[in-house]
């Protein structure tokens, strides 16, 4: 019945998905961006979606149920983090220029070089990121259709890659507003059956009031700052939510949006630490057998309400792989092959070219995993690397005349080289035995895990700040934001490297 249930909201939102078609009209603005008319409260609920799927929302759960309320809770309050700065100091300087990816950002402040890098890194940590949730969709079918976790992998991804090759930025919004419907009451649903029922117990030492675990390493302080750092710091790079803000309808539009997503998270999704920690004295003995929110949703909660939440988590997974897939692919066809030239975003080669795209990704996300068969951790590490890496140049550059294409080299190199290195020496990952790849040694514990997020950081930045300052100031400012009030209009704008036009909104 519940297995039912969650296939009848699937079809519901491959029929959204679909129907999404019919907005694009052959359009490549509108197949990338939406037609840049995306207004403030459907962009807020795309950038919602992000965190209430299956990969972050199964991950929180299961980090709470296993080391308390705040190795849960540190997951959507680093998201929160992300949006409240891009809503303060960049989604207005970033959507007033015009761009359509963010690598985009990187070639007009640095060159063709760093726009290079940040392409690769960008999809490659994505591809990392895609993973976590088709694990989250695979253990969903395992559990509950009980096919193997292979199979179920390998169904889901023709799935979500034929709305999403239909439909485009379309395909995330239609089917992310059905999502979120449905996931918001479900949450609060949930949380008012535990209140009500087996009330919001907890095991000592890991409730809300429990701060050591942010204090005390060894109760995973370190690991837990560092997720919210990763996570909050990490996510400015991230192009799936930058694509969703360059599709705002207006700078101000895009500013809003993050601050009512950033509001929103805090309000739905910190909650679910509550239950998680609850579970555990519901489920009991089967705590471990499956993602713990499975097992509650598969045997203790009403069919109704199981239904309800699955499909909520179902879609949101979706919903992000779709966001994902359109984001890496449109970067791969503009920023590394230029599909259509100078002009790719109106090239009529655009659409088609990138809806190919999205299957190498797709295999590539199926591939990690197949490999990393984790939910949450990969959500975590995706950030960790783009820390370690892009984060630096990303704001100083924004900020700050100085550095150049060397300095970005150089700081991308230090600062992903030591959280690779560290990466294979340490033998867990936030917590978690890392499975992916480590070499057994007697240099680097389990004590390492955490801090090495922060060196990795702090390399990036000494090496940036420090080539910037030996080399020469860079002719190139920085990233122009929109005309003052008391600025002269200009006659004849320079165009910007295959920007979108700006239609009107299209009635989304």
């Amino acid at each position: 019945m519940i297995i039912l249930g969650v296939a009848v909201c699937l079809v519901v939102l491959l029929g959204v998905g679909f129907h999404s078609t019919r907005k694009v009209r052959g359009d490549a603005g509108n197949f990338l961006l939406a037609g840049r008319s995306l207004g403030a409260p459907v962009l807020a609920v795309l950038l919602m979606s992000q965190v209430v799927d299956s990969n972050a929302t199964l991950g929180s759960a299961d980090l709470a149920a296993g080391f308390g309320f705040w190795a849960g809770a540190a997951m959507p309050l680093g998201m929160a983090v992300a949006l409240l700065l891009v809503g303060l100091f960049f989604a207005k300087r970033l959507r007033a220029t015009g761009v359509v990816t963010l690598p985009e950002y990187f070639a007009q402040r640095f060159g063709r070089g760093t726009e290079i890098t940040a392409s690769a890194l960008t999809v490659a940590s994505f591809g990392i990121l895609l993973a976590g949730n088709l694990v989250a969709l695979g253990y969903l079918l395992e559990h509950f259709v009980h096919i193997d976790y292979t199979v179920a992998v390998l169904v889901v991804v023709p799935f979500v890659v034929a709305y999403t090759m239909a439909g485009g930025m379309f395909a995330s919004v239609y089917t992310g507003i059905v999502q979120f419907a449905v996931m918001a009451v479900g949450i609060v649903s949930l949380l008012v059956w535990v209140a009500f029922g087996a009330g919001f117990s907890h095991p000592d030492g890991s409730g809300f009031t429990d701060f050591g675990q942010l204090t005390d390493p060894m109760q995973g302080a370190a690991i837990n700052w560092a997720t919210i750092v990763a996570l909050g710091l990490g996510n400015l790079v991230a192009i799936d939510l930058m694509q969703r803000v360059f599709s705002a309808r207006s700078p101000r539009a895009a500013q809003r949006a993050c601050f009512s997503a950033a509001t929103g998270i805090l309000l739905l999704c910190v909650p679910l630490s509550f239950v998680a920690l609850a579970a555990v004295s519901i489920v009991g003995d089967g705590a471990t057998d499956a993602p713990i929110l499975y097992v509650l949703l598969g045997q203790y909660t009403p069919q109704w309400l199981s239904i309800l939440v699955l499909s909520g988590l179902v879609t949101a997974s979706l919903t992000t792989v779709s966001g994902i897939l359109l984001s890496t692919a449109t970067v791969l066809v503009r920023n590394v092959f230029r599909v259509g030239g100078e002009h790719a975003a109106m090239s009529s080669d655009v659409m088609k070219a990138t809806r190919w795209a999205m299957l190498p990704m797709a295999a590539l996300g199926a591939l990690v995993a197949l490999r990393v068969p984790q939910t949450g951790i990969l959500l975590t590490l995706t950030f960790d690397l783009l820390l370690a890496s892009l984060v630096v140049p990303f704001v100083l550059g924004l900020f700050w005349t100085r550095g150049d294409g060397v300095a970005v080299a150089v700081a991308a190199v230090a600062g992903i080289g030591v959280r690779v290195v560290f990466f294979v020496l340490t033998p867990t990952i936030y917590g978690v035995d890392n499975t992916l790849l480590h070499v057994p040694n007697t240099l680097v514990g389990a004590g390492a895990d955490g801090w090495t997020t922060f060196l990795a950081a702090i390399v990036s930045l000494v090496a940036y700040v420090g080539v910037a300052l030996v080399r020469r100031p860079t002719p190139t400012a920085p990233t122009p934001t929109a005309p003052t009030p008391t600025a002269p209009a200009p006659t004849a704008p320079t165009p910007v490297r295959g920007a979108v036009p700006e239609p009107a909104p299209v009635g989304v």
